[in-house]
């Protein structure tokens, strides 16, 4: 596979990144059963549902870091509208969060992190070794040290905080952007291996549907919520 090969689309790309986002909205779709008194768990302290968020988080933000290698190699000419599309995005979020939970709105949460990274990200391209040194050591780093300083409301939004801040969603700068870098350096070394072939293909069957939610994230994730509290009000009355 090589730079040329303009026409190329990594379906497993789109396939894996349709599993996460439906994993997604199911543990939001927990989320707001809880909400609601449907169902009773602590998202905040239980085992299960931290680690599952986790996992759908490192899993959106792997498969950001390689499509930022794959677009490149597709000479893709949309950055620039992404990123637009992005910011806007996540403005929507913040006001959206600030109406429904003024106390506890989402000022940096994965949208943000998302725009901010891909920026970071596209700067990052240029180097090889750096990204998987940078990668492992920003990731360590947010998981294993913290210091009041950041604390701070200005500061909050890079982590390494000594407490989670009070907001619906928060996915901040550390650790997060080293697993991005990490997905940078996982695509250049496919690339450098010339082992891209598995990325592409069709997908039929029961992957069709994954697939296309895969090619549609972000009007996914923009849509997914207010469809889900609809029907929850629908059936439930309230």
């Amino acid at each position: 596979m090589n730079a040329e090969n303009t026409s190329t689309r990594y379906a497993l790309i789109d396939l894996l990144r349709g599993l996460a986002i439906t994993c997604m909205i199911a543990y939001h779709f927990s989320f707001d059963l809880n909400q609601y008194g449907v169902i009773h768990q602590n998202f905040n302290e239980s085992t299960f549902w931290l680690s599952a968020r986790a996992v759908i988080v490192t899993s959106f933000l792997m498969l950001m870091g390689m499509s930022l290698v794959l677009a490149t190699l597709q000479k893709s000419q949309h950055y620039w509208q992404r990123i637009l599309k992005l910011a806007g995005c996540a403005a929507l979020v913040t006001i959206g969060s600030k109406f429904m939970f003024s106390e506890s709105y989402i000022f940096f949460g994965i949208l943000h992190f998302i725009l901010i990274a891909s920026l970071i990200g596209a700067l990052m391209l240029r180097f090889y070794w750096a990204n998987l040194a940078l990668g492992l050591s920003f990731l360590l780093l947010g998981i294993f040290y913290k210091n009041a300083v950041f604390d701070q409301p200005l500061l909050q939004w890079l982590g390494l905080m000594t407490f989670k801040p009070f907001t619906e969603d928060y996915v901040p700068m550390l650790p997060w952007l080293g697993v991005v870098l990490l997905g940078i350096f996982f695509a250049q070394w496919l690339v450098r291996i010339s082992h891209l072939n598995w990325l592409t293909g069709s997908q039929t069957g029961w992957r069709t549907a994954f697939t296309w939610l895969g090619k549609r994230s972000l009007m996914v994730y923009m849509l997914h919520q207010p469809i889900l509290l609809g029907i929850l009000w629908l059936v439930l009355g309230r």
